[in-house]
């Protein structure tokens, strides 16, 4: 857009003050594109930084049959949502949640060990449901990016997307045609609030809550005007 405004600028002028003008556009127009695609390129690769660092903040969790379920259920899902490559990672702690990052190229899911010994089936479904929804959203490399820049926490929301967990919901829920699964997931993470000893009472999570399945673990409240919230995504999944 930069690109053709100056260089239409730069024609028009030129045509009506000198010959010069139009190659002076062009190359200006160039160097905004160049500085463009290098921010972009740099935003790109500091999102996807996120996913990495994430990893050395959380102890890996589970045992051989936790790993087993969960990586048997991203398989079969995986390929429902047209998603390749996802290695899914098992942390410790006790709050209820997962994210699907960037990561070496790839992508990662993590899951936490209180979401595989607590959920069932269906609800585990559900949570690794949704964040494959994201992927097919484009929400990922997005969120991943909201979480590595300085910015405000509404700036922050806002750059990851207000509203996109409800959105992921849906398009999870129409793929796994048990929308009632999904919604048992979420009402679990609304009803455990305040958490201990967990990552997602610090404050490294605050970068990171937009990227999660429940980006308000550890709070007591509920705000039902939230299209983020988990309790209301429960309430409105069963209402399908």
């Amino acid at each position: 857009m930069i690109v053709v405004a100056v260089v239409v600028v730069a024609l028009v002028a030129g045509v009506v003050i000198d010959w010069w003008l139009p190659i002076v556009g062009v190359a200006v127009g160039a160097l905004f594109a160049w500085d463009s695609l290098r921010s972009f390129g740099r935003l790109e690769r500091d999102g996807a930084g996120v996913g990495a660092s994430l990893r050395e903040r959380l102890r890996e969790g589970g045992g051989p049959r936790e790993r087993q379920r969960l990586a048997t259920v991203v398989d079969r899902l995986s390929a429902t949502f047209g998603v390749v490559g996802v290695q899914a990672v098992i942390v410790a702690d006790p709050g209820y949640n997962a994210a699907l990052m960037r990561r070496d190229g790839g992508l990662v899911l993590y899951v936490t060990n209180a979401v595989l010994a607590d959920f069932e089936l269906i609800e585990l479904e559900g949570v690794v449901a949704h964040c494959l929804a994201r992927q097919r959203l484009g929400l990922v490399e997005r969120q991943c990016v909201a979480a590595s820049v300085s910015v405000d926490d509404a700036s922050r929301r806002q750059l990851a997307g207000t509203g996109q967990c409800y959105r992921a919901d849906e398009v999870a829920a129409a793929a796994i045609r048990y929308p009632l699964g999904l919604a048992a997931a979420l009402r679990r993470c609304a009803d455990q609030g305040s958490l201990v000893d967990s990552y997602f009472t610090t404050a490294d999570f605050a970068l990171t809550r937009w990227s999660w399945f429940n980006p308000f673990a550890g709070q007591v409240a509920s705000d039902l005007g939230d299209l983020d919230d988990p309790r209301l995504r429960s309430l409105a999944l069963e209402e399908w």
